[in-house]
Order: structure tokens, then sequence, then C-alpha cells
């Protein structure tokens, strides 16, 4: 089966990290906060459309991907978010907060300003996402 597009909208805000067991794994292009979004090989635009093995593999990547937001970064507080009001495709948000960043106590979303990630620090981030999943991660572009 051939993969589904990315939405273009992501395309153009995240960098494609790689690949978990079901889903792309994306690094939203604002290096003010740790912002993952993984998006499901399927064509549901919720969550509830997909079937309860789907789902559970979601929850579990999402779950995965929360573990690694706290371990690789120094955060408070995380949001997971399947919001979908801009985007149809169905994708789920992972951010890392802390209670002195830019939108603290309020939401993320929507918000203006993204400062893009420097190219090495990209690669940092790519890196250490590699090393923390392992074997049950493929890097984008291999």
């Amino acid at each position: 089966m051939a993969e589904l597009p990315l939405d273009p909208r992501l395309a153009a805000d995240c960098h494609l990290l790689g690949r978990l067991a079901t889903t792309r794994l994306l690094l939203r292009n604002d290096q003010r906060l740790p912002w993952f979004l993984l998006v499901p090989a399927t064509a549901a635009v919720e969550v509830c459309d997909l079937e309860p093995a789907a789902q559970q593999a979601l929850w579990a990547q999402v779950n995965e991907v929360a573990l690694l937001v706290r371990t690789l970064f120094p955060v408070d507080k995380l949001n997971v978010a399947a919001i979908g009001n801009v985007v149809r495709q169905l994708h789920l948000h992972v951010v890392g907060r802390r209670h002195d960043d830019y939108a603290w106590p309020g939401v993320v979303w929507g918000l203006p300003g993204a400062e893009a990630y420097p190219a090495a620090a990209l690669a940092r981030i790519r890196a250490a996402v590699a090393a923390h999943l392992g074997d049950r991660f493929v890097v984008a572009g291999l």
C-alpha cells in the first residue's frame, strides 16, 4: 500500500525525523519547545475511527514519544492532543512544556513567532531520538 502524502501544512511546519511502527514522527520547526507530532499511516481523520488494535498501537507510540520528551528535555508538563481543526490529516501532538515557556500556562496551538532549529541542533535531536528509540525507529531517508 502506498503511503499517504503528508499534509502540506505539516510538511511546511515540521521536520520528518523518521518512522515508528505505524506513524511518521515529525518535529515542529520551533526550537522554543520540544514539539513532536505523530502521523499515523491511515486515511482515518479521528482516533475513534481507527480499529481498536490500531488505536492501541498509536497510543503506545504516543507513550514512547512522551517518555522520550521527558527523558531528553527539561520539561514540567506534557501536552498530548489530537486537534485537527486546521489540518484534517490525523496527527497527534506531544509537546513538552515548562513553567517559563513563551505560552505558559496557555495553549501553544496557533501562536505566531516560531524560531527555526539551526541545522546542528536538529541533527543533535535526530540522533538523540534515534538513540533513545533504538530499533523501534527508522531514521528518515534510510
